[in-house]
């Protein structure tokens, strides 16, 4: 060969091998996805390359700082230890837990040698995640990858930009970023809550009890703040102290209206009002029927525990890792959340998004705050359906929230002993262990079902992961909860979204007793709930959260079971042993 032509070969081939050295440091981010698409979500096009994106680096927390921060969380929320309720501030997690100045430096720095200006990078108060805009084209440059537009299938409104393709990061900002958020994940959108009995098809009263009759004849046979207040015994409020607060999360368009919530009030002889809305509200979609969800919520937490104030939190993003990071960066966050939205672990894309969210729970747990969130309304099959395992819920398999399952009265229309709701979630996570404070409850019902013949197959499901739910209140649909919707009209509502406000409510006002006595918050509660079941009416009768004709499911039995967990709150107990506490 000529020598020009042998060191054009030879250049050529340093190019090549510098390249191939190149993406060798590049690094695969969360490695475990293979799949960036969903049967849910139809991909429309290539996005056009000067749309702006908007998206968010998660930084890694040091494993041996987590580490200890839990142990002192272990510490503060448990009632019998001398440092409860003595809550941490956001400098003092900051200084245990968050990332350190390099590492931040490290990724602003390298958004910034992407042209990114610095009004378009925001680092968050705790320093753990940068929010960044920047152009399609930038994006695409940047995590080596592509991004096209996708529809959801059922509701065409709704569109995400998500990549078609593995992204990565060069391996010295790969080794600070546990994910770059909304790439690869898919919003499992929720379906219209299912209406039983609207206005003016509404059945006959079949039972005795008069609380059923509490709301008037446009819910007769509906479950109405009367019948709560009876069954779980608590009074309604007529003052709250300063300082104690509430809120319910809500996602998905939905939104709320004054007209609904004061039709509810009226009808039903209780207040149902919103003192602060983060995120903006549209009232108008209410007039189609559109926000079911979201005033089932608040006209629960409000029946229970008005006049605490109440803040709605609505997050446009479909992103539980988002509202959580934003609740635990507010300066005063309210001190008891109420969250109805979830999915299966196995459709949350990768266990670091899960790992992430959990971190952030955990942060919420050092700030004092109570996490409550329903526990899915697939029974132990979830969204995923039959097959050849459980598919259990997240968040509501996360050690560090309170899971809320559904339940049934036995008899429809009287009040008295309940039955799981069929088709309430629960089970064992799949991804997180089972923490300490519950092995006593949860071995003694292995045990027990065990003992019975009443367990499912092993293979079905991981004896060894976070059990859940932890507590359970009526959610079924023997009597479906009377809601006002859709323009000051009536219907009944059923679901484990139900449950969770009415307990996270109940919780509220147990706070009126810690707050108003100057002491903190209960903030995490789980532990308090396990070393207390006598504080809440025990669900034995052998019912199942099967959900699915033909199938098993967990089994009720004494104590607590992985179908409605220790049972249905009784708040006349639980008061006594709050006050109590030190």
């Amino acid at each position: 060969l000529r020598p020009q032509l042998l060191g054009t070969m030879l250049f050529a081939a340093l190019i090549v091998a510098f390249a191939v050295v190149a993406r060798a440091a590049d690094v695969r981010m969360e490695p475990s996805v293979n799949v960036f698409s969903s049967a849910n979500w139809q991909k429309e096009k290539v996005i056009d390359e000067n749309e702006i994106l908007k998206t968010t680096f998660v930084l890694k927390h040091d494993q041996a700082a987590m580490a200890d921060f839990e142990k002192t969380l272990l510490d503060i929320t448990n009632p019998q230890s001398k440092n409860y309720a003595k809550w941490l501030t956001h400098e003092d997690i900051k200084a245990r837990i968050s990332p350190s100045a390099a590492a931040v430096k490290t990724v602003t720095d390298f958004l910034a040698s992407h042209g990114i200006p610095e009004k378009d990078i925001e680092v968050t108060s705790m320093g753990d995640m940068v929010h960044v805009a920047m152009p399609v084209k930038t994006a695409n440059q940047m995590l080596k990858t592509e991004f096209a537009l996708f529809r959801s299938v059922t509701q065409r409104n709704i569109a995400v930009p998500r990549v078609t393709k593995p992204y990565y990061l060069p391996s010295e900002v790969a080794d600070k970023v546990a994910l770059v958020a909304e790439l690869i994940r898919f919003p499992a959108l929720r379906k219209g809550a299912t209406i039983f009995g609207p206005e003016g098809k509404v059945k006959g009263k079949v039972g005795t009890d008069p609380e059923f009759d509490s709301c008037g004849t446009k819910c007769d046979d509906f479950t109405t703040p009367d019948v709560l207040k009876t069954a779980y015994k608590f009074n309604y409020l007529t003052t709250s102290v300063p300082g104690n607060s509430m809120s319910v999360a809500e996602f998905q368009y939905q939104y709320y209206d004054d007209t609904d919530l004061n039709a509810f009030g009226t009808a039903c002889g209780v207040t149902a009002t919103v003192e602060t809305t983060i995120g903006g509200n549209n009232p108008k979609i209410c007039e189609a029927g559109g926000c079911v969800e979201a005033l089932l919520d608040i006209e629960y937490i409000e029946a229970i525990a008005h006049p605490i104030p109440l803040t709605v939190i609505y997050s446009s993003t479909f992103s539980l890792l988002n509202w959580a990071s934003q609740v635990n960066t507010m300066a005063n966050p309210p001190l008891v959340h109420s969250v109805s939205y979830g999915n299966d672990e196995v459709q949350q894309t990768s266990v670091q998004y899960m790992d992430e969210v959990d971190a952030q729970f955990q942060i919420s747990a050092g700030l004092g705050l109570s996490i409550l969130f329903a526990s899915g309304d697939q029974g132990v099959w979830g969204r995923s359906g039959v097959g050849a395992t459980y598919h259990p819920d997240f968040p509501a398999g996360s050690a560090w929230v309170t899971a809320v399952g559904g339940t049934d009265f036995q008899q429809k229309s009287v009040i008295g002993p309940e039955s799981v709701w069929s088709c309430g979630g629960g089970g064992f996570s799949d991804t997180f262990a089972r923490p300490a404070w519950q092995n006593t409850a949860v071995s003694t019902y292995l045990t027990n079902a065990g003992a019975a013949g009443v367990l499912p197959p092993a293979a079905y499901y991981n004896a060894t992961g976070r059990a859940y739910p932890d507590v359970a209140a009526l959610g079924g649909q023997v009597n479906p909860y009377c809601v006002g919707i859709k323009g000051g009209s009536f219907g009944g509502v059923a679901g484990t979204s139900a449950s969770c406000p009415v307990v996270a409510g109940i919780f509220a006002q147990l706070n009126e007793i810690r707050v108003g006595a100057g002491k903190g918050a209960l903030g995490f509660l789980n532990q308090l709930i396990y070393q207390n079941p006598q504080c809440f009416n025990d669900i034995n009768d052998g019912s199942m959260n099967n959900c699915n004709k033909g199938t098993q499911g967990f089994a009720t039995i004494t104590g607590w079971d992985p179908a409605t967990g220790h049972g249905s709150p009784n708040y006349a107990c639980l008061a006594g042993v709050v006050a109590a506490l030190a």
